[in-house]
């Protein structure tokens, strides 16, 4: 295992000046050398070309919280009151309404299992504490509820290896483990695998690397930062022009290159000046490998 100590600063180069109110949900696509992420207070849609480096931009009536492909060549879309899926003219098709019964609630964080299941978590727009959930949606487009009283379900990441799914509810400044049984998506016996010191801000996305160590986003924070998930040893952290760091993903040919997203919702003038790149898409070589994203199957 190696420590990322010194691996300080993002790369100039790989730095996109997006200006997002709330960027968030990178998701690295090798088939396309594509970054997708999202603004989800702007509801855009962002994709990065890795061997052009210009960007496309999609636009949308709801909030967008995560884009992911699907294995028959689509894309899903997480907005605020449910999933959809990417016509070939862009307009989206509801699949699944989410928490229909709470209008004030949106989608957040959302990730898919190498199975192709998409996990989808909400929270309240209103910060009523506890009032948002997790969920997932099996291929076919059957949908259950995993876990329920989250205050803000962000990060997500497997061990296939070690039988484990690492979770981050925001406002307990902490990253769960659950056993995760593969072939039936289900988890139990939750614990804590260690804490995000409040001073350095509040862990929201999280991706897993090649090793079996996170790296998760810290929001107020303006880093990412490494952890042994089984000492709960902090073993690194990237600093990031822009307080509010919001997710991270490795990508590239080899995924040995970082993304991480930031926003600026909520910075007041002497911040912004501060930081003039923040709710931009940066890039960091940390000088280790992640792990391929999985797409979400829409077909059983």
């Amino acid at each position: 295992m190696r420590r990322s100590e010194g691996f300080e600063n993002y790369r100039n180069s790989g730095r996109i000046d997006a200006q997002a109110e709330l960027g968030e949900g990178p998701h690295w696509d090798a088939e396309s050398n594509q970054l997708y992420w999202v603004d989800i207070m702007g509801r855009k849609l962002r994709i990065y070309d890795q061997i052009t480096k210009s960007e496309e931009v999609r636009s949308f009536d709801l909030m967008i919280s995560a884009v992911i492909p699907t294995a028959e060549g689509e894309l899903l879309l997480a907005m605020e009151d449910g999933v959809y899926l990417a016509q070939t003219d862009g307009s989206p098709v509801l699949l699944t309404s989410i928490e229909a019964d709470l209008p004030r609630n949106r989608t957040n964080d959302a990730k898919c299992d190498r199975h192709g299941r998409l996990w989808l978590g909400t929270m309240s727009m209103d910060n009523e504490p506890k009032a948002g959930g997790l969920y997932v949606l099996e291929p076919g487009g059957t949908c259950r509820q995993v876990l329920s009283g989250i205050g803000i379900s962000n990060g997500l990441a497997w061990d296939y290896a070690r039988s484990r799914m690492y979770y981050i509810d925001t406002p307990t400044g902490q990253v769960d483990v659950f056993d995760y049984d593969e072939d039936s998506g289900n988890i139990d016996n939750r614990k804590i695998a260690f804490r995000i010191p409040a001073t350095e801000g509040s862990p929201d996305g999280m991706t897993i690397d090649g090793e079996g160590m996170l790296w998760v986003a810290h929001w107020g924070g303006g880093c990412v930062s490494r952890w042994n998930p089984d000492t709960g040893e902090q073993i690194g952290r990237i600093r990031v022009p822009a307080p509010l760091v919001t997710s991270c993903t490795f990508g590239g040919s080899d995924l040995t290159e970082l993304y991480i997203t930031t926003a600026k919702t909520g910075m007041n003038e002497e911040e912004l000046r501060r930081y003039p790149h923040a709710g931009g898409l940066f890039m960091a070589k940390p000088g280790v490998s992640g792990l391929l994203p999985s797409n979400y199957r829409a077909k059983e």
